[in-house]
C-alpha cells in the first residue's frame, strides 16, 4: 500500500468509525503524520482526494474539517466516476435510474402541493412548445428534478441527479428521429404530470418507469453494433 494510500484510508478509517464527526477539524499534520506514519506530501494528497469525495472542507486560515456528512453530498460526489462512463456502462445503470425515478414520481404524487406542482407543469409545458434541443434538454432536467425534489428524499434525488447528469452528455433531441423522440417524450411527460397532479402514485410510478424504458431503448440505438449485441458481433441471436 502506497503512502497516500495510507493515508487516505487512516483519514478515512477515523471518520467511519465516528472519532472524527461531522464538523469536526482534523488533528495538525504533525500528529496525523505520526499516527499514520506517512510524510506530509502523501497526507495533503489525502486530504484533497477526500476533499474531492465531499467528505472533508478546507477552510482557509482554519484548517480542514469534517464535512457535514450529508447522504446527498457524498452521493453527489458519484459524478466523479459515474461521468466516467461510456454508454454500453451507462445502461448498465439504467436499471437503477428507471427504479428511482418510478419511486420517486410514486412518492411525489402522494406528496404535492398546488405549489410545488407548478414546478412540475411550468417545465413540462415549455417543453411541449420549445424546438430548440438544448432548451428542451434544460428544461427536461427542470422536470425531473422537480419531481425528484417534491419526491422528499435528498438522497435520492442526489443520485438522480448524478445519472440524468450523465445521460444529458448524449442528446437524443439531436438525433434523426428526433422528432419522433420529442413527441413521444412530450406525452410521456405530461402522463407523468396528469398522474401527479391526480395524486395517483401506481399511475405515476408507471409512467415515469415507461419513459425512462424508452430513452434507454433510443440511447440503444447509439452504441456501436458489437456493443449493442453484447459483443457477440452481427451474428449473435
Amino acid at each position: 500500500m502506497s503512502a497516500v494510500d495510507r493515508a487516505f484510508h487512516g483519514l478515512r478509517h477515523m471518520i467511519a468509525t465516528g472519532r472524527l464527526g461531522p464538523e469536526e477539524r482534523i488533528p495538525p499534520e504533525n500528529e496525523l503524520c505520526d499516527e499514520l506514519g506517512v510524510s506530509r506530501g502523501p497526507l495533503r494528497e489525502a486530504v484533497r482526494m477526500l476533499a474531492a469525495l465531499r467528505v472533508v472542507e478546507p477552510r482557509h486560515g482554519s484548517g480542514t474539517y469534517v464535512s457535514q456528512l450529508r447522504p446527498e453530498d457524498i452521493i453527489g460526489s458519484l459524478s466523479l466516476t459515474v461521468d466516467l462512463l461510456p454508454l454500453a456502462g451507462l445502461l448498465e445503470v439504467y436499471e437503477i435510474r428507471r427504479i428511482l425515478e418510478s419511486h420517486m414520481a410514486a412518492q411525489a404524487a402522494a406528496r404535492v402541493t398546488a405549489e410545488s406542482l407548478r414546478t412540475v407543469m411550468e417545465p413540462m409545458e415549455a417543453m411541449e412548445a420549445q424546438q430548440d434541443p438544448s432548451k428542451t434538454s434544460t428544461l427536461d432536467h427542470r422536470f425531473h428534478s422537480a419531481i425528484a425534489r417534491i419526491g422528499g428524499n435528498p438522497a435520492l434525488e442526489s443520485l438522480l441527479e448524478v445519472f440524468r447528469a450523465r445521460s444529458r452528455a448524449y442528446q437524443l433531441f439531436t438525433l434523426p428521429q428526433s422528432a419522433e423522440i420529442k413527441r413521444a417524450s412530450d406525452e410521456e411527460h405530461r402522463a407523468i404530470a396528469t398522474a401527479i397532479a391526480n395524486r395517483d402514485p401506481v399511475a405515476a410510478a408507471t409512467a415515469a418507469a415507461t419513459h425512462v424504458a424508452h430513452t434507454e431503448r433510443w440511447l440503444h440505438t447509439l452504441l456501436p453494433p458489437a456493443a449493442a449485441d453484447g459483443g457477440h458481433g452481427s451474428d449473435s441471436s
